[in-house]
């Protein structure tokens, strides 16, 4: 009898570096009722993946599976073609995505429990036990008819996000959305399976949990029903009126719970519960969820926001996957998150550096190192990132034209305000649209480099301002707030005074002086609100030394939001300046424990009401009013709560 290391072409794939070797391959030929025994097979593939052998785990799924014809590897082999295709937003990329994951839903769907004839469904209306749908249904199947449904879910998911990305029109996203309708409800009734299950589990004193129900399928009805909580709950709040009404309602926290399970994590334990050997196949992609929403989706909402428990899940991580890409760009997030972006550039390059197989993730870190320098305000080494995005990454490449066109403006000689003028010409028709729909930071930085022909090579703050607007001033050293960005606004503003204050007024500012003049005040608030009151998870030294004492930076950050409040009527084109201007004086005053005043000026953007002068009559909305109406929003959520803002 030979061993499956001795001749099994698996053999050569590398171990896990926790000693798991490649599984021997399926058993031919391939039979639906032994789907399940792929688990294992596709359980390295994922560890392979996370461990940053992505071309290791694809080739291992086509040669388990070269007819793609198995359940868990045809939708596994689908999923790894949906990140390939998300990561690079080329076009033919995301269609063969669509395909493989298409062409995983079919196989999930021929495993599935075939669907009773009209007549019996007709019938199980009145007679629960002829039910098609809900616990009774579900209950009825096989363990791998509950996977197939399981996976179906996935793979409809996978097939939404791909069509509403790829196709470009309304009708698609309709059609995609309805399709997110159908996952939402599968998931549904899958976690009632559970639930309901597990409390006859209880009741006949066996225990918890249902113990003939696998770890596998767990943790992907707690990977499904989390993340659909906790995505409901993100939506903004006039898209959740619209979903409630169809018996959709977003629970974050109990989302948020069902994430954590499959792990075995708490509040109180540094280690999780469950320990490798028991885990189910979707533990990680559960643990990387919950990475998301306490390190990315932090900057748009505050409630469930755990920056210790994401440590705690990177840490374990790090250990597990020493060279994982993933992992490391989370500590990067984590540090930023923190105040830290030295810290989070070493991240971002050692993420780089450790694998060199899938380029477009290479994307990810240099878009957060360009950021990243700009809360540094090394405008030199952000300029450089812009440039090799421009150059190779697909995602918004009239966003990469526009951060590389606004350093070169900062730094300033003339043969680089030459190449700027360039770029800034290049950036409107660089935009792309999603579902047929523009994308609202492309259209901003449009609309400026259409400001910046029209005043003849002139923008001002434009570094400072797409600073802003990707939170570099809020995760900045205060250090560097006050060094090297507060001089910045404070030197514009002198140069308006004088110009007010001229008899010969030069035609330099003519139709734009008080855009730029509260554009200034508005960015100097913002900066002195950051060293008054720094982030809530910024990390800082109680002995640093700073030139301006915190009443003075509170003092001062206030006048400036309300000259800006005085003032902005006056304003010509950058009218979101007058929505952004409460929205940060309003999370200042809620700083300062006056959260009446607070609530008054959140409010205030929440209520649709135009804070522009009568005469203006713009059409649609004002620049990033979508981002505004979520921030706004949890922030009034926060100030409810009493969290820190």
């Amino acid at each position: 009898m030979t061993t499956a290391s001795s001749e099994s072409p698996t053999s050569r794939f590398p171990t896990l570096p926790w000693g798991t070797s490649a599984p021997a391959p399926p058993r031919k030929p391939y039979s639906p009722e032994t789907a399940l025994e792929d688990v294992p097979g596709l359980n390295y593939a994922l560890h392979l993946f996370l461990a940053s052998q992505m071309v290791e785990a694809e080739e291992y799924c086509k040669e388990c599976d070269p007819n793609r014809e198995h359940l868990y590897f045809a939708t596994g082999y689908g999923l790894i073609q949906c990140f390939k295709g998300l990561m690079s937003f080329e076009d033919e990329d995301l269609l063969a995505a669509s395909n493989h994951v298409k062409h995983g839903n079919t196989i999930a769907n021929e495993h599935r429990k075939r669907a009773a004839s009209l007549p019996t469904r007709l019938v199980g209306l009145v007679l629960g036990s002829l039910n098609t749908s809900g616990v009774g249904w579900i209950k009825s199947m096989t363990p791998v008819e509950r996977h197939a449904e399981l996976v179906y879910a996935e793979t409809l998911f996978e097939k939404a996000i791909l069509g509403i990305v790829y196709s470009g029109d309304w009708l698609a996203f309709i059609k995609e959305a309805l399709n997110l309708r159908t996952t939402i409800n599968i998931y549904r009734q899958l976690g009632q399976f559970i639930d309901a299950a597990d409390a006859e589990a209880q009741a006949r004193g066996e225990g918890p949990e249902d113990t003939s129900i696998d770890a596998h399928f767990r943790s992907g009805v707690c990977l499904g029903v989390g993340m659909s909580n906790v995505i409901l709950s993100l939506m903004p709040s006039k898209v959740l009126t619209i979903i409630e009404l169809f018996g959709y309602k977003g629970d974050r926290h109990a989302g948020l719970a069902y994430l954590m399970k499959p792990g075995g994590w708490s509040k109180d334990a540094s280690q999780p519960a469950v320990p490798i050997e028991r885990e189910g196949i979707r533990r990680p992609i559960c643990d990387m969820a919950l990475l998301l929403f306490h390190l990315v989706f932090s900057s748009i909402t505050y409630d469930g926001v755990d920056i210790t428990m994401a440590q705690k899940m990177l840490d374990y991580h790090q250990t597990r996957y020493p060279h994982g890409v993933f992992f490391l760009f989370g500590q990067g997030r984590l540090s930023i998150c923190r105040g830290e972006p030295a810290e989070a550039i070493e991240y971002y390059r050692r993420a780089v550096a450790v694998q060199d197989q899938y380029k477009n993730m290479h994307h990810i870190s240099l878009w957060e190192i360009a950021v990243a320098d700009l809360a540094l305000w090394d405008v030199a080494a952000s300029l450089a990132n812009w440039r090799a995005l421009a150059k190779d990454a697909t995602w918004s490449k009239a966003t990469y034209t526009y951060g590389a066109a606004v350093c070169l403006l900062e730094l300033g000689d003339e043969k680089q305000k030459e190449e700027a003028a360039t770029l800034m010409a290049q950036v409107p028709s660089l935009r792309q649209r999603i579902a047929g729909k523009s994308i609202p930071l492309e259209k901003f930085i449009a609309r400026k480099a259409r400001k910046f022909t029209d005043q003849k090579g002139r923008l001002a703050l434009a570094a400072l301002e797409l600073s802003y607007l990707f939170l570099c001033i809020q995760h900045a050293p205060r250090a560097v707030i006050l060094a090297r960005m507060l001089p910045q606004t404070d030197a514009l503003i002198e140069e308006l005074r004088g110009y007010r204050q001229s008899p010969e007024k030069p035609a330099l500012y003519d139709g734009y002086f008080w855009d730029d003049w509260c554009l200034a005040q508005f960015l100097r608030g913002v900066c002195l609100r950051y060293v008054a009151y720094p982030d809530a998870d910024a990390v800082v030294d109680p002995e640093e030394k700073l030139d301006m004492s915190q009443a003075d930076a509170e003092r001062e950050a206030t006048r400036a939001f309300e000259i800006v409040l005085k003032d902005g009527p006056n304003i010509t084109l950058d009218h979101y300046l007058n929505y952004y201007a409460h929205f940060e004086y309003g999370r200042l005053l809620a700083c300062k424990g006056d959260k009446a005043s607070a609530r008054e000026h959140l409010e205030l953007v929440m209520s649709g009401k135009s804070l522009e002068a009568s005469h203006v009559h713009r059409k649609g909305k004002y620049s990033m009013e979508n981002a505004l109406q979520v921030r706004t929003h949890a922030a009034l959520e926060a100030l409810d709560r009493k969290d820190r803002l």
